[in-house]
């Protein structure tokens, strides 16, 4: 295994701070849950927030939920690139697999026309498969579906006319995909939850890795950081950064922080621990995550900062997106959040990681 610390991916990257959101429901002031709509509005004001305060990235989750009712990020996304300057914007993930390749192009091609060069995408199978029979694919070709639609997407992103044949769409002959880029390509992402197999696919078209951390330790995904260094290099293919996700909430103190975020916690997760068939979080599970070994970044500015700078250590990655809502939580903490997360976490981090010659 390399080290880390001092693989060829840590140094040459700049270091980026960014924030993911699912479209999370959010409440008001008093606790009462806002509408969906209400919600969805919220959550462009706190992406001109995000810009505005000095964060690299802002990302969509799509999902099709009651939750999480953000069914069509590229349209929200496009509000945002008309408020904000310099923030990337993109998605968080897109479930390629439920989708056309050739519209998701389309539609983040578009995107990057209207912000100036800004979009991203970060594409994934679906850990939630609910756009799987809301748009009629069978969960039993969910591995040949985005291992296809992956290929088709790896050839568009060359924006030259594209000939290509599978079993989840019909084939392509020759055929020119509209808008393209002024740039010549999009910066494409796949999110990866834990597969071996998927940071090898991810090396084998170019893409870069975005490693999803829910649970448990950072340093438990150090074996595929390595392996997808190795693997561009087995296939004498430039480095691609690695980036992190992981939720958490950043408040004024930790304790604030803790008791802001745990109700909200255990009622979402509770309730997808039921539907999923796994155990719902405990408060000692809970301490657990956010301690220093754990998913959680919840806590104080410092906090949150010397959690993230040893990720991205451990790891060797150059990029930390923060999932910062939590279904419930008020729009005021949000925004809150997202301004610690500029004016303070993301300094410190810098700071620090450049002290230490990773930035």
């Amino acid at each position: 295994m390399t080290d880390a610390t001092t693989s060829p991916a840590a140094t040459p990257e700049p270091i980026r701070l960014g924030l993911n959101t699912f479209g999370d429901v959010t409440a008001d002031a008093q606790g009462h849950l806002l509408s969906q709509a209400q919600s969805i509005r919220n959550l462009v004001d706190e992406a001109v927030l995000a810009d505005q305060v000095g964060l690299d990235y802002f990302g969509i989750g799509e999902h099709h939920t009651e939750d999480f009712p953000l069914s069509a990020p590229d349209v929200v996304l496009g509000a945002i690139a008309s408020r904000t300057s310099r923030i990337h914007l993109g998605s968080a993930v897109t479930v390629l697999s439920s989708d056309d390749p050739v519209r998701v192009f389309q539609r983040y091609s578009t995107l990057d026309a209207l912000s100036n060069g800004r979009a991203e995408v970060i594409l994934g199978r679906g850990s939630s498969t609910e756009s799987f029979p809301l748009f009629g694919f069978d969960l039993a070709n969910y591995n040949e579906l985005f291992e296809e639609k992956v290929e088709l997407f790896a050839e568009l992103l060359k924006e030259k006319p594209v000939t290509w044949s599978g079993n989840t769409r019909a084939a392509l002959t020759n055929q020119e995909v509209l808008p393209r880029t002024e740039s010549g390509s999009i910066p494409t992402w796949i999110g990866v939850g834990g597969s071996p197999e998927s940071v090898i696919r991810t090396a084998r078209h170019g893409m870069s890795l975005m490693l999803a951390i829910i649970g448990g330790s950072a340093a438990r995904f150090a074996p595929f950081a390595d392996l997808f260094r190795e693997a561009l290099q087995q296939l004498d293919m430039p480095s691609r950064p690695i980036g992190v996700h992981s939720p958490g909430h950043i408040a004024d103190t930790d304790e604030e922080a803790k008791e802001q975020f745990w109700p909200h916690y255990l009622d979402i997760f509770g309730r997808i621990g039921r539907q999923r068939g796994f155990r719902e979080p405990t408060r000692e599970s809970f301490e657990m995550e956010i301690g220093p070994y754990g998913a959680l970044y919840v806590g104080s500015p410092e906090t949150v900062a010397k959690k993230i700078v040893a990720t991205l250590k451990v790891l060797g990655a150059t990029r930390f997106d923060l999932k910062y809502a939590m279904g419930g939580l008020s729009h005021d903490k949000l925004l809150h959040n997202i301004e610690l997360y500029g004016t303070q976490v993301a300094p410190a981090v810098r700071t620090a990681l450049t002290k230490e010659g990773l930035a």
